[in-house]
């Protein structure tokens, strides 16, 4: 499942027209940038099985890494405004895409970009206005999949374990290393998830503070020292002592985790160097075994991963980079089509919700040809 096998190819002619194509979207907590994938599902033998068709990560400009990065400061309608240019932003974006490509999505699965998450108190807000986004891209939209399972007392994430134990079931568990990382895997028959610790969120504003937009291959860690004392602390922070189901967010990093290194006068290669550790650890102690399946930006940090094979008990896979850079976009496709074929998308086991639910929004566009017969005839 690491790439699309001559299987999965094959499968492509005998899916019928009345089958569709879904296009994915995630952005993610570090600011990378747009990740874009086209997708097409079946199942075989009542088993899910994917093709990606085609995939890409748009890189924000500096404007849209500011409006993202600020959003969370801003007064009740600039932020709405926001919602609004930034959901025309996705839709022109996703039809560019397609035209680029000479390709067609029956529908849009959009996560959007995450700016509060306390689901503690009930809330999670992700913008990028569904309703501008599909009128922009002329595409049938479904979004915010996070908040139905929110209102059920869940966490509202991770949403990918459905995804992993559907798309990815041939590896014991699944690691992501994105913003914050997220490890999900079987346990007693149910799919068991969380989020272990922040990752690139972290690691990418300590590697901006040197001049760079992210740690490449993880050198400027590598060359800091471990600051024990600091890392002490963090691995006793008390999230990481809680049972169940658990999600971390921006807030908990900024009134939390970064006060933490506030109290130490380090320079930054030492920041990043214990911040690797911490990674490492957390998601040693998640106890995983067996194969791990590792994606997400995070991959690609060479040291990051050589700490985690050193001290994790699981034999560390890292899938071909259409698998490590698209998996979320792929699997946010993928609840789009669960959705779309009334089956959960989102499990108590992973989130803590008190029901499984069909998280998400639909926005329905007409047809061109509809369009043009309604305009001539009315």
């Amino acid at each position: 499942m690491d790439s699309i096998t001559d299987k999965k190819a094959s499968k492509l002619h005998e899916i019928s027209s009345q089958d569709v194509r879904i296009l994915g979207l995630m952005s993610g907590t570090s600011l990378d940038g747009l990740d874009l994938c086209l997708a097409h599902f079946w199942k075989d033998s009542n088993a899910w099985q994917f093709a990606v068709e085609a995939a890409e990560t748009r890189p924000y400009d500096a404007f849209w890494r500011q409006q993202l990065r600020q959003a969370h400061e801003l007064d009740t309608l600039p932020f709405l405004l926001l919602n609004k240019s930034y959901g025309k932003y996705l839709g022109e974006q996703c039809k560019d895409f397609l035209q680029r490509k000479n390709l067609k999505a029956g529908y849009i699965a959009s996560h959007g970009h995450t700016i509060f998450h306390q689901p503690g108190k009930g809330l999670t807000v992700q913008i990028g206005c569904g309703n501008t986004l599909a009128a922009a891209a002329g595409i049938s939209t479904i979004f915010d999949f996070r908040s139905l399972n929110v209102a059920h007392g869940g966490q509202g994430a991770p949403l990918v374990p459905i995804g992993d134990k559907l798309l990815f079931s041939g590896y014991s568990s699944c690691l992501n290393l994105g913003g914050f990382a997220n490890i999900s895997f079987e346990q007693n028959g149910q799919r068991i998830a969380y989020d272990a610790c922040p990752c690139n969120i972290v690691l990418n504003k300590f590697a901006q503070e040197l001049g760079a937009e992210y740690d490449k291959n993880g050198e400027f860690a590598s060359s800091g020292v471990v600051c024990q004392p600091l890392l002490d602390e963090l691995n006793n922070l008390d999230f990481y002592g809680q049972q169940g189901a658990k999600s971390l967010g921006r807030e908990w990093v900024e009134n939390v985790f970064s006060k933490v290194f506030e109290k130490y006068k380090l320079d930054t290669k030492d920041k990043l160097r214990t911040t690797c550790e911490h990674v490492a650890m957390q998601v040693a102690r998640c106890q995983v075994k067996g194969s791990v399946l590792v994606t997400g930006g995070g991959a690609f940090n060479s040291f990051l991963m050589q700490r985690i094979s050193a001290l994790a008990h699981g034999e560390v896979a890292i899938p071909c980079s259409e698998i490590v850079n698209f998996k979320e976009a792929l699997i946010f496709a993928f609840l789009g089509t669960l959705y779309l074929n009334d089956e959960p998308n989102c499990w108590p086991s992973a989130t803590g919700a008190r029901a499984p639910v069909i998280g998400g929004t639909l926005v329905k566009v007409l047809p061109k040809s509809l369009i043009d017969h309604v305009s001539s005839n009315g």
